[in-house]
C-alpha cells in the first residue's frame, strides 16, 4: 500500500479454512530495493492481466462480427444462384445466357468464400463438429468429380482419371471429406494448365489406414510457402484466399488422421495426400 514494507507469505495448503494452517513461511521487509523489486513485478502481472482481458474481448468481438457478417453474405446468395437458373431457362441468346453464367460462377465464389470464413470462425474457436457416418470412399470421389463435370470439359488440356482397387470402407464425415477432396482437386486445376490430373485411394494393411492422392503435371508448389502451405492465407495464387488448405488440415487432423504435400520427383507438378483410419 504505501511502497515501504512487504510481507511475502508462503501458501502451504490453501484449502485450509483459517491461516495457520493455510500459510507456510513468512518473510518481511522494508528494504527499499527488495519492496520496490515486488512492487515492479505485481504491476508488471497487473498490467499483463488487464491486456490479456482486454485481447480476450477484442478477440470475441471480432469472431462475432466475422460470424455475422458471414451468415449476412449467405442470405442473398441463394436467391442469386436460384433467380440466375430461372433466368437462364427463359433466355435463348447466347450472350445473355453466358452472362448469366458469370453471375451464378462469381456467386458460387462468394458462397465458397462465405463457408470458408465461418469454418474457419469454428476452427479457431474449436467448435468444429464431425457427424460420422459409415460410407465408401470411392463414391465420395465420384460425388467430387461430378461436381467438376463442368470443369473438366472446359479444360481440354488436362486428363482427369481415378484409380481405385474396389470399395474403402471407412467412417467419417461424408461432407467434410467431400470438401477436403474438392478443395485438393480445385487446387491442383488452379495450377495445372496442361497435362493430367490423378486421384487415387490405396489401403495401408500395415496401419490400418486409407491413403488419397491428388496428383497434377502443373506448376509444383513454390519453395517460399512450402513451411507454412496449411496455414492461413498461404497462397501464391492471384485467385482464391489461401484458407482451403488450412480448413482441409483442420477437417483430416479431427478425424484423427493427416494431410501433406510435396512436388513430384520429376519436377512436373506436385501431389497432395490425406491419410485416415478405416472403419471396422
Amino acid at each position: 500500500a504505501d511502497r515501504k514494507e512487504c510481507l511475502l507469505v508462503e501458501t502451504r495448503d490453501d484449502t485450509k479454512d483459517n491461516h495457520e494452517q493455510a500459510a507456510g513461511i513468512s518473510i518481511y521487509s522494508n528494504s527499499k530495493s527488495i519492496v520496490l523489486s515486488y512492487v515492479y513485478i505485481f504491476d508488471s502481472l497487473w498490467r499483463q492481466s488487464e491486456l490479456y482481458e482486454q485481447v480476450k474481448l477484442h478477440d470475441k468481438i471480432q469472431k462475432e462480427f466475422i460470424d455475422i457478417a458471414a451468415h449476412e453474405l449467405r442470405t442473398p446468395i441463394q436467391p442469386i444462384l436460384g433467380l440466375s437458373e430461372i433466368l437462364k431457362s427463359k433466355i435463348t441468346n447466347k450472350n445473355e445466357c453466358e452472362l448469366i453464367d458469370a453471375i451464378a460462377r462469381n456467386a458460387k465464389r462468394l458462397h465458397r468464400l462465405t463457408e470458408d470464413i465461418l469454418d474457419v470462425t469454428k476452427i479457431e474457436s474449436q467448435s468444429l463438429q464431425l457427424h460420422k457416418e459409415k460410407f465408401n470412399l470411392n463414391d465420395v470421389i465420384t460425388s467430387v468429380l461430378a461436381d467438376y463435370e463442368g470443369v473438366i470439359s472446359r479444360t481440354k488440356d488436362v486428363k482427369v482419371s481415378v484409380i481405385s482397387n474396389g470399395d474403402i470402407p471407412i467412417e467419417a464425415d461424408k461432407g467434410r471429406l467431400n470438401q477436403v477432396i474438392s478443395n485438393l482437386l480445385n487446387n491442383a486445376f488452379k495450377f495445372t494448365q496442361k497435362g493430367s490430373i490423378v486421384i487415387s485411394s490405396q489401403i495401408k494393411d500395415n496401419d490400418n489406414n486409407v491413403i488419397v492422392f491428388v496428383k497434377d503435371t502443373g506448376v509444383g508448389i513454390d519453395q517460399g510457402i512450402m513451411s507454412r502451405l496449411f496455414s492461413k492465407f498461404a497462397s501464391k495464387s492471384f485467385t482464391g484466399t489461401g484458407l482451403g488448405l488450412f480448413i482441409s488440415k483442420s477437417i483430416i487432423e479431427a478425424h484423427g488422421g493427416k494431410i501433406w504435400a510435396e512436388n513430384n520427383p520429376d519436377g512436373k507438378g506436385a501431389t497432395f495426400s490425406f491419410a485416415l483410419p478405416l472403419s471396422h
